[in-house]
């Protein structure tokens, strides 16, 4: 049965929606689940939930890592933190798998020092999966390498590559460097130098785009540095919440558009549902050795649910056994498959 760790005591919300999310996943999948953190408090939640065939158990952690703490500091200076705890579970692969909605430069530094690298990876990226109007598109990276080579983001061109087949099951996706102009001659010295590296690649490459692409589904997957990735993120989020409240006071303000939003609910639901990142759950820190799964600070239990759901997947898939492959023989120029055709 696949192990996944999960920090509890990680997330704005913790540890109440931690544990929800977890005994929900327990409940909807095959895992065994440890949750790691202060064990009393966990109790107490747990306490508040049925779960069936007893697929959780708690592994205690007494300290905690602040969302304002320096990562690398508090990795090294908390040795029984929640993080620090699960990615020593993983290094001694007593667990398969890490989610954690806790700080994301310690959730990033813990698995770099704790666990390492995948054989031939360079750098770590982490992925998150967009909705857009033609499903979902990965980018990758959001925050985990700011100042990247053009290696590092070729290489997450291919483990991007294979998380698309493996989970958003597309059999051939797209692949996009994210630029300032679609010209072939635009943006920096490291765009220009991946780009070539791509185009001479078996990867389905099809150039630039811009940040008017991001949501049209063009692209399956988005390649960009951590700096301009993360700006990104945080930029979507803000718009969609403004978007919600401009929607609701106008709603509010005038009885006939409530009437409207009234009949228009199901289709408000499915766009709801459509737009809503706890569907999508957590993003994957690709390129470790072992699965790792950084959720929203703000997660809810639906969206830790949903975490725990793509851990288990990428498990189940073995995609850090593809990335490992793959990486032996694909490099810049190469005309290898980047993942065999089904």
């Amino acid at each position: 049965m696949i192990k996944i760790a999960v920090d509890a005591m990680g997330g704005d919300f913790a540890p109440e929606m931690i544990v929800a999310g977890a005994c929900q996943a327990a409940n909807d999948f095959d895992y065994e689940i440890i949750l790691v953190g202060r064990e009393a408090a966990i109790k107490r939640e747990l306490h508040r939930h049925k779960v069936l065939g007893g697929k959780i158990f708690i592994h205690n952690a007494n300290d905690v890592i602040g969302m304002d703490e320096s990562p690398v500091a508090a990795i090294k200076s908390k040795k029984d933190a929640s993080v620090t705890v699960c990615f020593d579970l993983l290094k001694k692969k007593e667990v398969d798998a890490v989610v954690t909605a806790g700080n994301t430069g310690a959730a990033v530094a813990a698995a770099t020092l704790k666990v390492g690298l995948l054989s031939n990876v360079k750098r770590a990226g982490i992925a998150i999966s967009l909705p857009t109007l033609k499903g979902l598109t990965l980018i990758i990276d959001v925050g985990a390498n700011i100042d990247p080579k053009p290696e590092h983001l070729f290489q997450y061109a291919i483990m991007g590559d294979i998380f698309a087949r493996s989970l958003h099951k597309k059999k051939r996706p797209t692949v996009s460097l994210l630029n300032i102009g679609e010209e072939e001659t635009k943006g920096t010295e490291v765009l220009k130098e991946t780009y070539k590296m791509l185009r001479e690649s078996s990867l389905n490459f099809i150039g630039n785009v811009e940040g008017r692409d991001l949501f049209s589904g063009r692209s399956d997957i988005i390649i960009c540095d951590g700096f301009v990735g993360n700006v990104l993120l945080k930029i979507v989020e803000s718009i969609a919440d403004t978007v919600r409240e401009v929607m609701h006071r106008r709603i509010s303000s005038n009885f006939l558009a409530k009437l409207g939003a009234l009949c228009l609910r199901p289709v408000l639901a499915d766009v709801k549902r459509d737009t809503d990142y706890t569907e999508a759950g957590g993003a994957p820190l690709l390129g470790i050795d072992g699965v790792v799964i950084i959720s929203h600070g703000g997660s809810n239990d639906k969206a830790i649910r949903n975490a725990i759901k793509v851990a288990g997947s990428t498990v189940e898939n073995d995609v850090n056994g593809l990335i490992t492959r793959e990486l032996s023989v694909l490099r810049p120029g190469s005309t290898a498959p980047a993942v065999e055709e089904e």
